[in-house]
């Protein structure tokens, strides 16, 4: 199993699981090159991220799914949520989910860019990072065509199962012109699917600077016009809920 890493949220009777593999992406700003652990552990995570050394993969990881449910025992489990540099490769994941499902009975989230689908029978519902629909900018972004995940996103909601998306904000490269064109490709599948937007913070080795909030705000705007349901975060939004408790990695 894959997972190097997970904490457990009080507040939201939540597990979070971080996955470690071979992303089938080579995002410029992805955020596991320069932290693994969670950004909830962290009063302020953007400062910690300031000048930080690039990570190393992690070498230490859980064994099996029954090994995840052991650290988790006492807990009240309504949701588990998978993430890190593509948990859809993870081959246990679904395993790990089905085990979820089965003891808590919990609500299964998954994050994924979306290239490469894995059996997703025990997942509730899944989130698309769609980054662009312009594939010139998607690929000058994370060196692949989005072909693949623009067609997953379109099968995921024909399954029937509960869809949302979310794309980042930045300042030179994803601009508020081209988050309304992700905004319209939502809307050309359903416009009730939500799309979060996420306001880039600096990430050391990066050229961009960060997204202002009023930049995510007006981007949010114009996703509105498309998408009944846009949310948006940006790096002056303070954390809620109580601090995770990390239960391994």
């Amino acid at each position: 199993m894959k997972v190097y890493h997970l904490i457990y949220e009080p507040s939201y009777k939540s597990a979070v699981f971080h996955h470690w593999t071979e992303c089938n992406l080579d995002c410029k700003g992805c955020f596991c090159r320069v932290e693994k652990l969670d950004f909830g552990l962290f009063p302020d995570a953007l400062e910690r991220l300031k000048d930080k050394a690039p990570e190393t993969a992690p070498t230490d990881f859980l064994e099996s799914p029954e090994e995840a449910l052991k650290l988790l025992e006492g807990c009240e489990l309504e949701r588990a949520v998978f993430i890190g540099t593509e948990p859809a490769l993870d081959p246990d994941l679904p395993a790990l989910a089905k085990a979820l499902h089965q003891k808590y009975g919990s609500y299964n989230v998954l994050l994924t860019n979306g290239v490469r689908l894995c059996d997703l029978s025990a997942i509730d519902e899944i989130i698309f990072s769609l980054k662009a629909v312009t594939n010139a900018i998607y690929q000058d972004y994370t060196g692949r065509s989005n072909e693949k995940t623009l067609d997953n996103f379109k099968k995921v909601h024909a399954s029937g199962k509960k869809l949302q998306a979310e794309c980042l904000l930045i300042p030179g490269l994803i601009e508020a012109d081209e988050v309304e064109k992700i905004a319209k490709f939502i809307a050309t599948v359903d416009k009730d699917i939500t799309l979060r937007i996420d306001g880039y913070f600096p990430i050391p080795g990066c050229p961009w600077r960060g997204a202002t909030p009023k930049e995510v705000t007006e981007a949010s705007q114009r996703a509105e016009k498309h998408l009944a349901k846009v949310n948006y975060l940006s790096a002056d939004l303070p954390r809620q809920g109580e601090k995770p408790l990390r239960l391994f990695g």
